[in-house]
């Protein structure tokens, strides 16, 4: 029988769909690959991503606060935390529900979850990471009135932020007290709310953590045993969408640096989580310690939690 372990979930788009409606079926058929893991009697910490749904808050905040002058638009941190509120309560009753079905009772809750930003990071200097829907020219030019940066994109304008690193987790020791008393906790939803401490005061900053990056420093600071990535392969490949793509079976924090700088991996989707795995590993914690990470699809956790299918990412 395979030995209990704490896993760190990181749950891609695709386990949550875009729409209201597309979210409630994406988190039905997401529980059912999560309460697998469960029912094997491991221990899962859960985040999530929110592109579309912050997106979606923020543009929706924007346009009613167009139409009604007294109400002001919320800044990202609000957005932010409301997607994490929001998607957080689909999925945990998801889940919750499919763990009834099979018999199994676990608390699951959702944590509203801060995280901690360099006010100095380099990627303030820089913003590169776009968000929200894309913008008319008139929307474009009242953001840039605000003194907010806007890039145009074949489909539109659309507000850049900066992706500053994670340093530290605010809610880490409610989130530890939760999870090793037994419940499944989602946190660090969209990366977390990214936040700068001023005077003893969390001040919101308008900038976006990477996902998967923020993701692996919920891994190190909960000492998981395991961090598995969830997204849309079953494997990450060498020479991706081409004749020579090759699925990888195991890859080394040392090879992964390697085909990174050869740029095997996309920018905007691979290459976050190929960096994330190795920030687990080779962690200052983690890395005198058997840890590993996982990168495969949804549907195929459990046989990756297994061995039969996944890319293994090791010291």
């Amino acid at each position: 029988m395979m030995e209990k372990k704490k896993i760190v979930v990181a749950l891609g788009r695709k386990a949550l769909g875009k729409t209201l409606p597309e979210q409630q079926q994406a988190v039905a058929n997401t529980a059912v690959a999560l309460a697998d893991l469960v029912e094997e009697g491991h221990q899962l910490v859960i985040t999530h991503s929110n592109g579309p749904q912050v997106g979606m808050i923020d543009a929706a905040i924007r346009d009613f606060s167009k139409a009604n002058q007294e109400y002001t638009v919320a800044p990202l941190a609000i957005c932010d935390a409301m997607s994490q509120g929001y998607i957080g309560y689909d999925l945990q009753n998801a889940l919750r529900s499919e763990l009834l079905s099979r018999g199994i009772v676990r608390p699951v809750c959702t944590i509203i979850t801060q995280v901690q930003v360099d006010p100095y990071d380099d990627a303030f200097f820089e913003p590169t990471k776009a968000i929200g829907r894309p913008m008319s020219k008139e929307q474009a030019d009242l953001e840039l009135e605000k003194g907010n940066i806007v890039v145009e994109t074949p489909e539109g304008f659309r507000k850049v932020v900066a992706t500053p690193k994670p340093l530290d987790i605010v809610e880490i020791e409610s989130i530890n007290t939760l999870a090793n008393a037994g419940h499944i906790v989602i946190a660090c939803g969209g990366g977390g709310i990214p936040v700068m401490e001023q005077n003893h005061l969390l001040k919101g900053a308008s900038a976006v953590i990477e996902k998967d990056i923020a993701a692996a420093k919920l891994a190190q600071m909960v000492d998981a045993d395991l961090f598995m990535i969830l997204t849309n392969v079953d494997k990450v490949c060498k020479n991706f969408e081409t004749k020579e793509e090759e699925p990888i079976d195991v890859l080394t924090c040392k090879d992964a640096v390697k085909l990174s700088a050869e740029n095997q991996f996309s920018e905007g989707t691979m290459l976050p989580k190929i960096q994330a795995c190795v920030d687990f590993i080779s962690s200052e914690k983690n890395k005198d310690k058997d840890k590993k990470a996982i990168i495969t699809s949804l549907a195929k956790a459990k046989e990756a939690l297994h061995g039969r299918t996944g890319t293994v990412i090791t010291l």
